[in-house]
């Protein structure tokens, strides 16, 4: 996508962009990295988010791209990367056709066109379809219960990992994990390379979900992946499970985002339908941090619109969420001290008892903007930080808006820049009150303080 496109949709309502390391080259991804960054110095804090592929299976490339897939056609897999006429498939995965057998269903592009084995030769296997679709060259394919012989990290995701944690990004996330040692093994290798990048952990396996607990203990956020989860489980069970996986990561404090098919129409029309609508409203009333647009923004005729569209949604959505100030279920521990949690469950008690207009959130790791994240409580909140990095991180935490260019380290200067600020932008006059919260090692001798201020 080139600058000006991603300008737009920055200006869009855009907060992380994701970038795909199934597809383009590195010099591709770098140059998009810099324009982002640039876009994050320039505009607003903008985060970025390399995603590595996992044991995925993948299309080879076809010889007709796209290719129509009509009920009843008949489709042969062949060993190799490129198909040879216009009705062969071929994979990424050189096992693929001693793994297939007669009767075996085969789903390609999110399940949306399904394949059924009905007859296996030692170098093709030929099915017949059985759910029509277009489908492409690289998109996936699915193999419902079936248990592939792949590494939770392939060396393509070792490489693509280690490129990365020498890049300016903000979150790394794995596909496909299936356990909590596969998200471990990943933190390793990024610390070992010196990246402290957080890791989002890809909930689209059965054997995740038998494990989701102890994989959102040890990842830092967490992405529900309905494309490839939604062909993993019976679809009847997709709510239920995203339900599940967003209540775990709110009670763990984790970010979690909800992707895959959100405004898919958008593709091809302005207008979403009224059930997609429904679904992203129902992420968030569901306490999702964030929803992730896919082939809307990525292949489809309409990105700008899409992000605007998605943006008035939630929006939307959160004017009906209460401003609870609930007591967080985070556990104290490596996120944070309990302190922290009991100085921002406190300060947003104060911010709704005075009716604040404001809460100013200060953290140099993001430690203490995550935790004010955690409570959902509506006061409008601006995160503060002395490094560029939690800025952007900010931007994948709920409620908190990152606000560059602030005297962190002067609580004066900061009153008064604050003033400013949101005098400039008409939300804040004479008599408001606004909460700011001072997380440790940033203003001398405050230890997670809480300090009142009236605008004069």
């Amino acid at each position: 996508m080139a600058p000006p496109q991603l300008e737009q949709l920055v200006h869009a309502g855009v907060d992380l962009f994701r970038l795909n390391m199934a597809h383009g080259t590195r010099a591709e991804h770098a140059a998009t990295i810099a324009t982002i960054a640039e876009l994050s110095h320039r505009v607003r804090p903008v985060a970025i988010l390399v995603d590595l592929a996992g044991p995925k299976i993948r299309l080879g490339q076809l010889l007709d791209d796209p290719m129509e897939c009509p009920h009843g056609a008949v489709r042969t897999f062949i060993r190799g990367r490129s198909a040879l006429a216009p009705e062969q498939l071929v994979s990424n995965y050189e096992r693929l056709i001693d793994e297939l057998h007669v009767g075996d269903d085969v789903m390609l592009a999110d399940g949306t066109v399904t394949l059924t084995v009905i007859e296996k030769h030692q170098d093709d296997v030929v099915c017949r379809v059985v759910n029509e679709g277009m489908i492409r060259s690289l998109q996936g394919i699915n193999l419902p219960g079936a248990r592939i012989n792949l590494p939770s990290l392939t060396d393509h995701d070792l490489d693509c990992a280690r490129w990365a944690a020498g890049q300016p990004v903000d979150f790394i996330s794995l596909s496909f994990v299936r356990s909590a040692a596969d998200v471990s093994t990943l933190k390793t290798l990024l610390r070992d390379a010196g990246c402290q990048a957080p890791v989002i952990a890809k909930i689209e396996k059965r054997e995740a979900l038998d494990q989701l607990d102890e994989i959102i203990d040890v990842a830092d956020a967490a992405m529900v992946a309905r494309g490839d989860l939604g062909v993993e489980i019976e679809v009847a069970r997709i709510p239920e499970a995203q339900k599940r996986i967003v209540r775990v990561c709110n009670r763990k404090g984790k970010p979690v985002i909800v992707a895959t098919q959100m405004l898919d129409s958008m593709q091809r029309s302005r207008r979403p339908t009224r059930a997609e609508v429904t679904d992203v409203a129902n992420a968030i009333l569901d306490g999702a941090d964030a929803c992730m647009l896919s082939a809307e923004t990525a292949i489809g005729q309409y990105p700008v619109a899409s992000v605007e569209t998605m943006s008035r949604i939630m929006v939307a959505a959160e004017e009906l969420l209460p401003d609870s100030a609930a007591p967080s279920h985070r556990r104290p521990g490596k996120a944070e001290p309990a302190i922290t949690d009991s100085v921002v469950h406190g300060a947003a008690e104060i911010a709704r008892d005075m009716g604040a207009r404001l809460m100013v959130i200060v953290s140099r790791s993001g430690a203490t903007a995550l935790a004010s994240s955690s409570r959902r409580q509506t006061t409008r909140c601006v995160g503060i930080s002395d490094r560029d990095a939690t800025l952007r991180q900010m931007c994948l935490m709920w409620g908190i808006t990152p606000l560059p260019d602030a005297p962190c380290h002067d609580l004066p200067r900061l009153r008064q820049f604050i003033n400013g600020w949101g005098r400039a932008r008409g939300f804040l006059g004479t008599g408001d009150r606004v909460v700011v919260v001072t997380g440790s090692g940033l203003v001398p001798d405050a230890h997670n303080r809480v300090e009142v201020h009236e605008i004069a």
